[in-house]
């Protein structure tokens, strides 16, 4: 089969780049995935461990809230401990901005209109250059001026696109273009209409979020219809998933997401079938095991999970490791899609994760050697 697949491509949108510490956002950088803490922020040690668990599902930004000065003065020892860039959340008390601009944010989220003043305006942006702080313009459809709102009647498309245009002007104003923006609302429609106007009125980098998604499964669905009719658009340039679920729950789903769209390419792709009476093992737990088992496997590669021969040997051609389940308790194991030997129930488990293991370390050898012999170090595919 050939692997020149013209109808896979997805034409992202010309977007300049900024930074966000030591992460690129926009340009020809890979989409960022970004979560937020929901510990308090002066439990440090709370908040520090839930940024590394964050770190550990492939986080690239964690954002962290700075309501009061207790929270802006624990959040200097937060970033000393974080090894992702940190984004100060701020919501009207301008001076939070500039403590946490000082206690070493890579990015305050503000709406500039909600700061205050100009000369407020003015500080927050002295604060950001002297910090080499990017600036995230969050617009929300839930808290939109009251003039657009009597303007428009209620939230709407051209609404969110206007506020957030407002918010680039203040900015602009004052000389300051490291900044990227979003428009969010928990309507999909109105998000994706939101989001594809002001792509095309603005060359700023854009942050998606279907915002107060819901749950784990009913956030996730929302998020990916909403976001994924972005991305498959080209627009997006870093995200959120918004679930009230565990951060690096987010984290999972924003990659998995991507992972769909070959947009990024972190740990272990599982293609798996729901099972039915036809199966040879317990598909469901074994797929759940495995993906709790490969949770630490950076390195990408595809895993196939099918319970019988209907398909299995078909999905197993396409993926680096497969399983498909046969009679008897014993089973089929393919390798770079090539039917390789048998196993049988009791040892299945453990042997496809020493196969993953395997083969993950395989992949990072040749990696590192082909960097060798390149001249240059060796990269993780992202």
């Amino acid at each position: 089969m050939s692997s020149v697949r013209p109808w896979r491509d997805i034409e992202r949108r010309k977007s300049r780049q900024i930074m966000v510490g030591a992460v690129p956002v926009g340009g020809d950088a890979p989409i960022s995935v970004q979560t937020m803490t929901n510990t308090p922020t002066t439990d440090v040690a709370a908040t520090i461990d839930q940024i590394r668990r964050c770190e550990e599902a492939g986080a690239d930004i964690v954002r962290v809230s700075c309501p009061d000065t207790d929270s802006t003065a624990a959040f200097k020892d937060i970033v000393k401990a974080a090894q992702v860039p940190l984004v100060a959340d701020i919501h009207f008390h301008y001076k939070r901005a500039l403590e946490a601009a000082d206690a070493g944010a890579a990015c305050l989220r503000i709406n500039p209109g909600n700061i205050g003043s100009d000369d407020r305006v003015a500080e927050v942006v002295r604060a950001a250059k002297a910090n080499g702080c990017a600036i995230r313009i969050g617009v929300n459809a839930g808290s939109l001026e009251r003039d657009l709102l009597e303007k428009y009647g209620e939230p709407c498309p051209e609404a969110l696109v206007e506020s957030a245009l407002d918010h680039i002007k203040l900015l602009q104003d004052h000389d300051f273009h490291e900044f990227k923006v979003a428009v969010k609302a928990s309507d999909v429609f109105l998000a994706v209409a939101a989001y594809m106007g002001l792509a095309e009125a603005v060359d700023c980098p854009l942050h998606l979020g279907i915002t107060e998604a819901g749950g784990l499964i009913g956030g996730t669905v929302k998020s990916s219809i909403g976001m994924g009719n972005l991305l498959w658009s080209g627009i997006g340039d870093t995200l959120r998933v918004s679930l009230s679920a565990e951060p690096e729950q987010e984290v999972r789903v924003g990659f998995e997401m991507l992972k769909a769209l070959g947009l990024r390419t972190r740990g272990v792709r599982v293609v798996s079938c729901p099972s039915c009476a036809r199966q040879g093992f317990d598909v469901i737990k074994t797929v759940t095991l495995l993906e709790e088992r490969l949770q630490h496997i950076k390195t990408p590669l595809s895993l196939s999970v099918l319970g019988c021969v209907v398909n299995g040997p078909g999905e197993a051609r396409e993926t680096d490791i497969g399983i498909t389940g046969g009679g008897n308790g014993k089973h089929m194991v393919y390798l770079s899609g090539v039917t390789d030997h048998h196993v049988e129930s009791n040892d299945m488990l453990d042997h496809i994760v020493e196969l993953v293991e395997a083969k993950a370390a395989e992949i990072e050898a040749q990696s590192t050697d082909a960097g060798k012999n390149d001249g240059m170090p060796a990269q993780a595919a992202e």
